[in-house]
């Protein structure tokens, strides 16, 4: 029995990083924000959800990070780069790399840049609208991200799914 080859561990690291990701995504939408909605006041609402999202951020990062990395690294591994171009077929590679970026951007430039500051001073003109704002942004990104694990998933095992 051989040992673990390069292709077999970074698939499985891929597969752990966007299941720590994405199911940290799935956790927030689903069970903090309502959460977070049921048991605050509204003005503490964002205060409540920041403290305790902000427990997961380096996580969420760091999965990131190691998702892009695995991701980038198949790619090159199995010169899968002529799959770019051909979208109708490889839909599910452009939407990887899509929800991939728009969480990169989210976690390590808009949200401690922009955003943190952004839904502060949205919070003290109107915590409900704001943080109906933050709910919807959350299924948004979980919804586009089921989708691409559903299309990856049954398209890298020989399934054509929306396509």
């Amino acid at each position: 029995m051989s040992g673990l080859n390069d292709f077999a561990l970074a698939r499985a690291l891929h597969v752990l990083a966007v299941l720590i990701w994405i199911g940290g995504v799935a956790f927030v939408t689903w069970v903090l924000l309502p959460a977070c909605r049921d048991l605050a006041e509204p003005a503490a609402r964002i205060d409540l959800f920041e403290r305790l999202e902000h427990r997961f951020a380096a996580i969420a990062r760091a999965a990131v990070l190691l998702a892009g990395a695995s991701g980038l690294y198949l790619v090159w591994r199995l010169d899968l780069w002529s799959r770019f171009a051909q979208p109708a077929e490889w839909w599910w590679m452009h939407a990887m790399v899509a929800v991939w970026t728009v969480f990169a951007l989210m976690l390590f430039v808009l949200e401690p840049f922009v955003l943190h500051k952004l839904f502060r001073q949205l919070a003290q003109a109107d915590p409900d609208a704001t943080f109906a704002r933050i709910r919807r942004l959350h299924g948004v990104l979980l919804a586009a991200s089921l989708v691409t694990v559903l299309g990856a998933v049954a398209g890298s095992h020989g399934g054509w799914i929306f396509g």
